[in-house]
């Protein structure tokens, strides 16, 4: 083998010196002529062949000398401690100058608030504030500390007996803080292992949540119930034999970032088949859905029971703050125990808790509220139907409106700046405040952008109106110029 290497090796060194004298000259290796360009080909190719069968080179390791350290720390540049700030990231949100009511000041001039999930009208309702009052007078602004330790005051235990009464559950659990319920509650209940069957356009206070416990998350499409099904079918063939796997189905009652309505009913029946844990959160939907203002369940007649775990923010209809779960005995007894925002916060101020307390009375003695925010809703959704390259996404019972672009431009921040120029020029030209969707970098919402109208029953019929003529007006004009 050897010699037929050498041999071929100096037929073609023959042959490159005949080409070098006479170009036109053929080579002939083993007898046969061969051209000259394909002779230089095959030397490549062993050229080629022999060099990737060498070993790479390795320089021996050593460790380093101190001077090497030295020079490398003096070249090492820290990345910055937060990434830079671009144009799209700079944003001056209007300064409110007065309550959050159907109207507000802002810059010195009265404008339309549509900004503001008040959806019952008890900001500034005098009920409330003398609520609000009395306790600040009796126990002062905070607790000053955990409800585990020395922070747990009366008030607390009527606000949460209080709520369990209204929704006809057996108890319920406070929280200071809105967000907080849903990023404490979720990992209470989720953990590691865990599969929980998530829609996909849930807020980011339900995303962090989940990202918080760890388990493993599924998306289904939005407010999709063949989707739903699906995913359930798949989830379940694939862990037959997981006897002790927990697996759970969290949904919005209305939708932050859509305005649609949660289809309970299908939810529940898909649930018992399937046998999954059910955990709603309710928002914007207590104060608003069903004939007294229970949420969801009484909306759907479903039996309150039937859902695992309910949660809300408190800063929607009831005009307060903090957050609440409710649900069983059992439920609520272990997030006293092993939910970080209750054990490890401040308890909620009890002045907040008074409120929600009276908040919940004042809807009780006065259920011609839920049919005036019903009307409201109506009168814009019909008055919105029809704006020029905008398309209502929200369900028509939803106290969201929600506007989207009916053509994307294909780009989330070009959508996201027209919607914006929009709600800009609606409150400069119109005096309408409204509300365009803002997505942080955090935030992993699949939905469409738009613009939320939070629909108030203190809103007038003139407030409706105006809002709908300046929208249809500015909508014009600002897409009008996008062709």
């Amino acid at each position: 083998m050897a010699s037929a290497v050498l041999n071929l090796l100096n037929s073609i060194l023959d042959w490159l010196t005949v080409a070098l004298d006479a170009p036109s000259a053929r080579a002939v290796i083993f007898g046969v002529p061969i051209g000259g360009h394909l002779v230089v080909e095959v030397l490549l190719l062993v050229v080629i062949l022999f060099l990737l069968s060498q070993k790479s080179y390795k320089p021996p390791k050593r460790p380093l000398t101190e001077k090497e350290i030295d020079e490398l720390c003096q070249d090492w540049v820290p990345e910055p401690l937060i990434p830079s700030i671009t144009k799209e990231m700079q944003s001056e949100p209007p300064v409110l100058e007065s309550a959050a009511g159907p109207h507000t000041i802002i810059n010195g001039k009265e404008v339309v608030n549509f900004a503001s999930a008040n959806y019952l009208g008890f900001i500034g309702h005098e009920k409330l504030l003398d609520s609000c009052t009395a306790s600040l007078e009796k126990y002062g602004v905070g607790s000053c500390g955990p409800r585990g330790f020395y922070g747990t005051i009366d008030v607390h235990l009527d606000c949460e007996a209080r709520i369990a009464k209204f929704l006809g559950t057996p108890d319920s659990i406070l929280y200071s803080y809105g967000l907080s319920t849903l990023f404490s509650a979720i990992p209470c209940f989720c953990k590691k292992g865990d599969i929980v069957i998530v829609d996909e356009g849930v807020h980011w206070g339900i995303q962090n949540g989940l990202y918080l416990s760890r388990s493993t998350i599924v998306y289904f499409k939005h407010n999709d119930m063949e989707s739903l099904r699906g995913t359930l079918e798949k989830i379940t063939a694939e862990n037959k034999r997981a006897k002790k796997l927990r697996r759970y189905i969290v949904v919005e009652a209305v939708y932050q970032n859509s305005g649609q309505i949660a289809l309970l009913d299908e939810i529940i029946r898909l649930k018992e088949k399937y046998r999954f844990r059910v955990l709603l959160d309710e928002s914007n939907s207590i104060g608003v859905l069903g004939s007294s203002g229970r949420g969801l369940t009484e909306h759907y007649g479903v039996p309150v029971e039937k859902v695992d775990i309910i949660t809300a923010a408190m800063g929607h209809a009831l005009a307060t703050e903090g957050g609440f779960c409710t649900g069983s005995a059992r439920v609520v007894d272990h997030q006293r125990l092993s939910s970080s925002g209750y054990v490890f916060s401040a308890s909620l101020s009890p002045y907040l808790a008074s409120g929600a307390i009276t908040a919940i009375d004042v809807l009780e003695e006065n259920p011609n509220l839920i049919s005036k925010l019903k009307g409201n809703i109506t009168v814009l959704w019909e008055g919105l139907s029809d704006v020029q390259g905008l398309a209502i996404a929200s369900n028509q019972q939803s106290p969201i409106v929600f506007l989207k672009l009916e053509k994307s431009t294909g780009s989330l921040k070009s959508d996201m700046r027209i919607l914006q120029d929009i709600a800009d020029r609606m409150l400069k030209e119109h005096s309408v405040l409204v509300v365009a969707s803002k997505r942080s970098t955090l935030d992993k919402c699949r939905l469409p952008v738009g613009i939320s109208l939070f629909v108030s029953a203190a809103h007038s019929e003139s407030d409706l109106l105006k809002a709908c003529e300046s929208l249809k007006r500015v909508a014009s004009a600002v897409l009008g110029k996008c062709k």
